[in-house]
């Protein structure tokens, strides 16, 4: 059985960043489950289709291909927004959670590990996770960060927005009844709004490194 690391927080909270730099730290493989609802979110804009309906999300999640996954506006608010959306859906949350669960226990490559990231991985994904993560910052700290990531991108949009955009994104990942967001009760908590990406990559490879004994 491979090593599994399940890091979960809130958007732009840095889990994307530190799931990198474990994985690579430790040879693990590495998938970025928000990705994949961000996939389903695009498909079904660019199908025309709305996010909240069911049936036609969970059809294209059902036909998920290699394509979508590399679609070139996976990180825009609009799919970001879509995402939280499609993410609440039994049905889109069923066709991904088989893919996210082999690939936590049967790594590409052959890989020694694997670490995920996402919104419920330490609590639906993979609850036996040899480690567990939640990492999070203040709403103010997330969204200055996602705000700059957007005008790093030519987007134009104003921090308020951004802001208001990420507390509505919150409230949606919080209250849906399917796998809201939550730390598990076995998580460990890492608070990154006074932390340098690697001061936080640091503690969390502590924390890795301590849960396999090294």
């Amino acid at each position: 059985m491979s090593f599994m690391v399940a890091i979960d927080g809130p958007v732009a909270a840095g889990k994307g960043t530190l799931a990198r730099k474990v994985a690579a730290h430790f040879g693990f493989a590495y998938l970025d489950t928000g990705a994949l609802y961000r996939a389903v979110g695009s498909k079904v804009l660019r199908l025309g289709g709305d996010p909240a309906d069911a049936v036609f999300a969970a059809k294209a999640a059902e036909s998920l291909d290699a394509a979508d996954l590399a679609a070139p506006d996976l990180r825009a608010e609009a799919v970001g927004l879509a995402a939280s959306k499609v993410a609440a859906i039994p049905g889109v949350r069923a066709a991904l959670l088989d893919y996210q669960r082999r690939y936590a226990t049967q790594p590409p490559g052959g890989e020694p590990g694997a670490v995920l990231d996402g919104r419920d991985i330490g609590t639906v994904v993979c609850p036996k996770a040899d480690l567990k993560l939640f990492v999070t910052a203040s709403d103010s700290v997330r969204a200055e960060r996602r705000h700059k990531e957007l005008l790093s991108k030519g987007e134009s949009i104003g921090f308020e927005q951004v802001l208001a955009d990420l507390r509505r994104r919150d409230a949606q990942d919080q209250s849906r009844q399917t796998a809201p967001l939550k730390p598990a009760a076995d998580a460990h908590l890492l608070d990154t709004s006074d932390l340098a990406i690697d001061a936080a990559a640091a503690a969390a490879i502590q924390m890795v490194a301590k849960a396999l004994g090294r």
